[in-house]
Order: C-alpha cells, then sequence, then structure tokens
C-alpha cells in the first residue's frame, strides 16, 4: 500500500507535465541548430557567453509570464492570437533575412570579429531570447498552465506556480547545454557545410514563423 504525498509535494507533481509541456516549444536542440545557422563559425567564449545570457533571461521572461503575463496582455488589450500573429511574423522575417543575407566568408579581420561577436552579446534578448528561444508558444504554455493550477488554497497555488518555474528551470539549463556546446558541431564541419546548415535553418525557421502566423490567424478567423 503507497504512502500518500503531503499536501506540500503534491504540485510537484506538476513538474515532469510542465517541462513536458514546454519541452516542443522552446525545443533546446533544435533552436540550438537554427542559432548555429544564424551565428556560424564563432569562438567558443561567444557561445558560452550567448548560452549564460539566454538561460538567465529566458528565467526571467518565464517569471514574467506567470506572474504578470495575462495582466499585461489585458493592459495592452492584445490577444493571445494577435501575439501568435506578431510573433510568427517577426521569426519569419529573421528567416527571411537569414536567407537573403547570403553566404559568410571566412575572411574578417580580428576588429570585425570582436565588434561582430560583442553584436551577437549585445543582441541576446532579441532575437536569440525572445522570439526564438522563448516566444508566442511559450507563453500560450505558460499561461495555460498557470490558469490550470491556479484554484484551491493560496499555498498551494503559490506552490504550483513554484513547480512550473522549477521545469522552466530545468528547461533553461538544457538550453544552455545546448547552446553552450553548439560550437563541438560547428569545429567539425566545413565552410561550405556550415553556411548549408545556415540556409537550411533559416529556411525551417521562415517555416516555423509561418506556422506559429497561420495558427494566430486561424484563431483569428474562428473568433469572428
Amino acid at each position: 500500500m503507497s504512502m500518500p504525498l503531503p499536501d506540500w509535494l503534491g504540485p510537484l507533481a506538476i513538474v515532469p507535465t510542465a517541462f513536458a509541456a514546454l519541452m516542443p516549444v522552446v525545443n533546446p536542440f533544435g533552436t540550438a541548430l537554427i542559432i548555429l545557422g544564424m551565428i556560424g563559425n564563432r569562438p567558443e567564449q561567444v557561445y558560452r557567453s550567448l548560452a549564460a545570457k539566454v538561460a538567465t533571461m529566458m528565467l526571467a521572461y518565464v517569471a514574467t509570464v506567470i506572474l504578470v503575463g495575462q495582466w499585461l496582455l489585458h493592459f495592452f488589450g492584445i490577444s493571445l492570437p494577435v501575439m501568435q500573429v506578431g510573433g510568427g511574423l517577426t521569426l519569419a522575417a529573421m528567416g527571411w533575412r537569414t536567407l537573403a543575407g547570403g553566404r559568410t566568408t571566412g575572411a574578417e579581420s580580428e576588429q570585425v570579429k570582436d565588434e561582430d561577436a560583442q553584436r551577437i552579446l549585445d543582441s541576446a534578448f532579441y532575437p536569440y531570447t525572445f522570439p526564438l528561444t522563448v516566444g508566442p508558444g511559450t507563453m500560450v504554455v505558460l499561461l495555460t498552465l498557470s490558469a490550470h493550477v491556479t484554484h484551491g488554497a493560496p499555498m498551494t497555488t503559490l506552490l504550483s506556480h513554484a513547480a512550473i518555474f522549477i521545469a522552466a528551470l530545468l528547461q533553461a539549463l538544457l538550453v544552455y547545454l545546448c547552446y553552450r556546446y553548439a560550437p563541438k558541431l560547428a569545429q567539425r564541419l566545413s565552410p561550405s557545410a556550415i553556411n548549408a546548415v545556415q540556409q537550411l535553418m533559416a529556411f525551417i525557421l521562415l517555416c516555423i514563423g509561418g506556422q506559429i502566423a497561420w495558427g494566430g490567424v486561424s484563431a483569428l478567423a474562428r473568433q469572428l
């Protein structure tokens, strides 16, 4: 006969459910390949610093959505389908710019490389954290999970939201590891292969953005 869990341990059962729900929208492994395609062959220090910044900003984003996400949407009068359309179009535009950017070359001066590395780190939040790592899809999942566990005693609700954050923390750890070690793959690819990966991932990003935007348009159409 199994012993019942204490009341304060019950909400922890939400952790695996929330982790599984976040996995397909965060997609650390696939997004690491997209970032590899966008950044290309850069020093490991750039990837390490970017991975740490993105993981930290991702947790800040998750905490903000859990605490005040629904209120912010209501305050600005933005519906989730509209956010899907805007976020999807942003992703599609990023993919298109990368596709239209052509091939990258390895004949860069050290000064240009340093300036480019700093530009990448300065862009840690946009686009690498939002909307590439966590975007409209992540917000939808977080708000859905938050609404699902907001019931019962206040302490139970608080612990349930903490469980969602723990699941996001585990996802952030995966994000860090995947982004941090993405250059290991780059080191095993020739410049032509890196450019091929870059173009392929840009096209996939374009398609992902189109799919997210279409989902928002479809939801808006159903509301008419």
